[in-house]
């Protein structure tokens, strides 16, 4: 099913690599972010709850 890439096929399939893994950082960084994030949301919240109490 895969297209005979020739000479190209260790640079096209390198690149197809490349592209994923940057791809698969950029997701595990936001689901990172994003944690860390709403960590601090809920701290600040706590902290506000309090002062108000």
């Amino acid at each position: 099913m895969m297209p005979d890439l020739g000479k190209y096929a260790v640079p096209v399939l390198g690149s197809y690599a490349a592209a994923l893994g940057l791809l698969g950082v950029l997701v595990a960084l936001s689901v990172w972010r994003f944690r860390r994030m709403r960590q601090a949301l809920t701290e600040a919240e706590g902290r506000a709850r309090m002062r108000d109490v």
